[in-house]
């Protein structure tokens, strides 16, 4: 039966993230997600059990809990100054700056608001907060080679759907 998601399968997706309050798409995916299914832990443990037994062309809606990924927004993550202490290249909605607190560990901050006085930057994971709902369509499933069994994913790939997340904006 390969042509249904089981363990050790190879699978590709593509996935978007709704706002379930505005209905808004808050994360699609450029490309698909391949993964071994029951191998990587690239999703979470909800949506894995969703997917077992679906086959290509199925879409799947599993609500998910963003407290639980990312932990409950933090508002002392948010910060606000005047425009002229921020460089330009960085007074764009949505760019990414990446900073390292004092044990040098880094973290991302995306530009939430500017205006001609001042620029705001958020390091709460764009999601946090809200209630959303993953929707996955089924691309592909094969039977994963040994390599991508031992990988996780495919070869010459990391797929980590968390640092896509991250990434979002």
């Amino acid at each position: 039966m390969s042509d249904t998601i089981a363990d050790e399968k190879f699978v590709e997706l593509n996935y978007k993230v709704i706002d379930n309050k505005t209905g808004d798409v808050l994360v699609t995916v450029d490309y698909p997600i391949g993964y071994v299914h029951g191998v990587n832990d690239v999703m979470s443990e909800d949506v894995t059990k969703e997917l077992y037994g679906k086959k290509v062309g199925d879409t799947i809606e599993v609500p998910v809990d963003t407290s639980k990924l990312y932990g409950e927004r933090d508002e002392s993550l948010v910060f606000t100054d005047r425009i002229e202490n921020v460089p330009e290249e960085y007074r764009e909605l949505g760019m990414t700056i990446t900073m390292e607190n004092d044990k040098g560990e880094p973290r991302n901050f995306i530009v939430t608001r500017f205006d001609d006085k001042t620029l705001t930057i958020d390091g709460n994971n764009p999601l946090c907060g809200r209630e959303v709902t993953f929707v996955l369509e089924v691309l592909t499933i094969r039977d994963a080679t040994e390599e991508e069994i031992d990988l996780g994913g495919p070869v010459g790939a990391d797929p980590d759907l968390n640092e896509i997340l991250e990434r979002a904006k």
